[in-house]
């Protein structure tokens, strides 16, 4: 008899795992190799979720793999507060060319994305001295208590967390398709400004050039360009948050650069190590120089393993050209998309730049109308037909497509295919 390991391993995880921790799929997965997966029933799936945005150079990527083994009969961890170590510190050198340019930049690592997020604005309020911080709505910065507060939705992330962190505010964020453009987003931080907190009591501003969990929504290259001039006019640190943009997946190393701006800080995470845990905070030396010494770091920050497997992603870019491969994906899924939404009036728009593109799924072709339970719908028929894919969005109507920039043209029409049968299945239901 044939052991069914799915329902075995799902049983286990009921009685030792919490609720709180939801798994999108109720599958366990065996092995993964690129863009393909299987499943401890021997079941393969193409996997467009890519560990949320981590896996932009695919699975268990040979250069990423040898880079680990190699360090592990090196150093395996040391804890940079106590030692030193080279893949460090190449790394550091790597980023601050990427990011600042010729510019004078520098570096730390952390492990997680919400721990970048918490020292870039440590980092901004130790060079301000003052407190105050803006967020947008619909953003996503992690977590902990911080991030949390940060974070511009509601459910399912503050629940009965509070009390939140103080000096924290949320103004709207452009969305032409709900008719809120650029110049009303200005507006209303100016608003803020006005009867909230003065701008000179405010450290940062933090903002995604395209909205993960909040939906694939881009700021547009006009709004970044306005608000790094409002920062530069009242001297507040510009946070770009590119823990789930950055690596390629909009098309260009970072969202930011899209716009032509340089932001003063930048967090980076997810695909900078291919899989391993490894966060940073990349910004402007004289804003990084501001904390005093022991004040930025932790037991784990900046890991040899996942330094060396970092080190590892950037030679694959450059290497396997994934840039130009991560345009040439973006256009095939993007005219994938636009055909289906011709289609099925389900889809109210297609949202996002480069290969970083979602669906949003609405009722009676109104975007005010969400439809969350049609967007479930084609996520668990896309599974049963051997494509993942995860939600986003507010009111989580939205499907998203995070495949690793290294999927073939091939996948990338199987999962164009595998989605429009998933969404006439649904509308027929």
């Amino acid at each position: 008899m044939k052991v069914d390991k799915t329902k075995e391993l799902a049983e286990i995880r009921n009685n030792n795992v919490p609720r709180g921790v939801v798994t999108a799929h109720p599958i366990f997965l065996d092995s993964a190799s690129g863009t393909n997966v299987w499943d401890t029933d021997g079941k393969h799936y193409l996997d467009f979720v890519g560990g949320i945005g981590v896996l932009n150079v695919g699975h268990n990527h040979p250069k990423v793999v040898e880079a680990v083994e190699k360090q592990l009969k090196r150093v395996s961890h040391a804890a940079f507060q106590v030692a030193g170590y080279d893949v460090y510190v190449d790394l550091a050198a790597r980023l601050n060319k990427l990011v600042g340019g010729n510019e004078d930049y520098k570096t730390i690592f952390l492990t997680t994305g919400a721990e970048a997020v918490e020292n870039a604005i440590k980092i901004a309020r130790s060079y301000r001295k003052v407190p105050g911080v803006i967020a947008f709505r619909g953003g996503f910065h992690g977590r902990t208590l911080l991030g949390t507060t940060l974070t511009g939705m509601s459910a399912p992330y503050k629940q009965n967390f509070g009390p939140f962190a103080g000096d924290v505010y949320h103004t709207p964020y452009p969305d032409p398709y709900l008719g809120f453009s650029a110049e009303d987003a200005i507006q209303a931080l100016n608003d803020l400004f006005a009867t909230q907190i003065a701008p000179e009591k405010v450290a940062a501003i933090i903002i995604e050039p395209v909205q993960g969990d909040g939906g694939f929504r881009e700021a547009g290259l006009q709004f970044m360009k306005l608000l790094r001039e409002l920062c530069n006019n009242h001297g507040i640190v510009l946070i770009c948050d590119e823990i789930q943009t950055g690596f390629g997946r909009t098309g260009q190393m970072f969202g930011f650069q899209a716009a032509g701006i340089q932001p003063d800080l930048v967090t980076v995470a997810k695909s900078l190590a291919g899989g391993l845990p490894l966060s940073g905070v990349v910004g402007r030396s004289e804003m990084m120089e501001s904390p005093e010494p022991g004040g930025l770091g932790g037991t784990y920050a900046g890991n040899a393993l996942a330094c060396a497997a970092a080190l590892a992603v950037l030679d694959i870019f450059e290497e396997e050209n994934l840039l130009s491969k991560s345009k040439q994906l973006g256009n095939t899924l993007r005219a994938g998309l636009e055909d289906i939404a011709k289609e099925y009036p389900q889809i109210g728009t297609i949202r996002g730049i480069g290969p970083m593109l979602a669906a949003e799924f609405v009722k009676d072709g109104n975007p005010f109308k969400p439809d969350a339970a049609f967007a479930q719908t084609v996520i668990d028929e896309c599974r049963e037909r051997g494509l993942l894919v995860i939600k986003c969005g507010i009111h989580r109507n939205i499907v998203r497509l995070l495949a690793p920039l290294t999927t073939t043209n091939e996948q990338a029409q199987k999962a164009i295919e595998i989605l429009r049968a998933s969404i006439k299945k649904a509308s027929h239901s």
